[in-house]
């Protein structure tokens, strides 16, 4: 850890916990983060009001050893996207558990990086807002120790970089990456190889630019499934190999190549087992986010580690937990939680267990069918044993829309003590 992530990590210790920070205990107004967490106190007994989203200390952990030993045995390089949870404390984690660096995806993410010290980031998107690039321009000025590389895709992309950074003055180059679409109809990206070899061919002509090699993501691939990706993955290989053998990696130290969300990293894994010899050696640097947290929900179904379960298995670190407040009926109940409090793009959340005199148990027969703003509504069953005042812990599907409703995040042990907090930045 550097002196300058060390002292900004403790200036988030020091922030005074108040009525910014939902689910905290009332009583805990004025302490310090850092006072806060020295108390230890239980998630359940310590004055913690619902509803508050809590974080599984041993499953946290877990996981960021999980991908550093998958990493590391695959010989990728890793920059898990932080789009994922934008919180600084959890980047750090990710780096000393042996990330190359940090994915973002939008100027601001990149500026929440810098200020906690992040010193490798890689922006997938093509950048082209001039006020975004002047201050880039800037910091990689300012820190030769900085490393950013970019997307590009499109010649216009790369004539508005060259024309905000020549504005700026920027001494360094701004490293970048032709970013290869994941098909017709997929999301960003260049469409076809030889528009890659034009937009290749505009960054060679801008001064501001330094072309360092290709990515993408696999997850846009068109109806995916293993053999569609596997297919644009060697693509993505033979274009980095096109542009070798063109000399369009001339002068560099390595080669760049890319790709990997959260569902499909282990054809990543393969397909960059077979990337033959360049002429420079060639940083295979995988990105996926959404495995710090894991979730009960989408990538529970869509991990990668479903195909490969020699490899270990994610655990979802999540829960939210919840107090009844109503039970209309026998066949109906809600509690104090809803939109403002949990994802639920992609599904509702999952009823899980319930709390009572601190004995906690199954929630059989207890299902969630909507969500209101402030409310879940529950089905419930002949099985359910459900009262007003129940505490219900609730699985969470999305972890990327789960950490940005709330800016502080307890980190529970087994038992609910609380031995830190996840502060976010969205």
């Amino acid at each position: 850890m550097t002196a300058d992530t060390a002292q900004s990590l403790a200036r988030l210790a020091a922030e005074r916990v108040d009525h910014r920070f939902k689910g905290l205990p009332p009583d805990a107004d004025g302490l310090t983060v850092a006072e806060l967490a020295g108390q230890r106190r239980n998630l359940f007994t310590g004055g913690f009001a619902t509803p508050v989203l809590a974080l599984s200390a041993e499953r946290l952990e877990h996981n960021l050893k999980l991908m550093e030993t998958y990493a590391a045995r695959h010989g990728l390089a890793f920059a898990p996207h932080g789009k994922t949870s934008m919180a600084p404390q959890l980047f750090q984690r990710q780096i000393e558990h042996g990330a190359w660096g940090i994915t973002l995806a939008v100027p601001h993410q990149v500026r929440v990086a810098r200020a906690f010290g992040t010193r490798r980031v890689f922006l997938a998107n093509e950048l082209v807002d001039a006020a975004a690039l002047r201050w880039i321009a800037a910091e990689l000025d300012a820190d030769p120790d900085f490393e950013l590389i970019c997307y590009v895709d499109s010649v216009r992309g790369v004539e508005l970089m060259d024309a905000a950074l020549r504005d700026a003055g920027a001494a360094r180059p701004v490293d970048v990456v032709v970013e290869l679409a994941a098909g017709e109809g997929a999301r960003t990206g260049v469409r076809t190889e030889a528009e890659c070899a034009a937009v290749a061919d505009a960054v060679a002509g801008a001064r501001t630019l330094r072309l360092v090699g290709v990515a993408g993501y696999e997850g846009e691939v068109p109806q995916a499934d293993t053999e569609r990706v596997t297919a644009w993955l060697r693509r993505l290989v033979a274009l980095a190999a096109d542009f070798d053998k063109a000399g369009r990696f001339a002068g560099l130290d390595g080669i760049v190549v890319s790709a990997g969300g959260s569902a499909w990293f282990d054809a990543v894994a393969e397909v960059f087992a077979e990337i033959p010899e360049l002429s420079l050696p060639v940083l295979k640097l995988l990105r996926s986010g959404a495995y710090v947290s894991h979730d009960d929900g989408h990538y529970r179904k869509l991990t990668p580690f479903n195909r490969v379960p020699e490899e270990g298995a994610l655990e979802p670190a999540f829960r939210l937990w919840t107090q009844v407040v109503s039970r209309p009926s026998a066949e109906q109940a809600f509690v104090n939680a809803g939109k403002r409090d949990a994802a639920y793009d992609l599904d509702l959340p999952f009823a899980q267990v319930i709390r009572r005199d601190g004995a906690e148990r199954p929630a059989t027969g207890v299902s969630v069918t909507a969500l209101s703003d402030q409310h879940a509504w529950l089905a419930t069953t002949a099985e359910a044993d459900l009262e007003v005042g129940d505490w219900v812990g609730l699985g969470l599907s999305h972890p990327c829309t789960s950490f940005d409703k709330w800016q502080l995040i307890p980190v529970a042990e087994a038992d609910g003590t609380v031995v830190d907090y996840v502060r976010t930045f969205f």
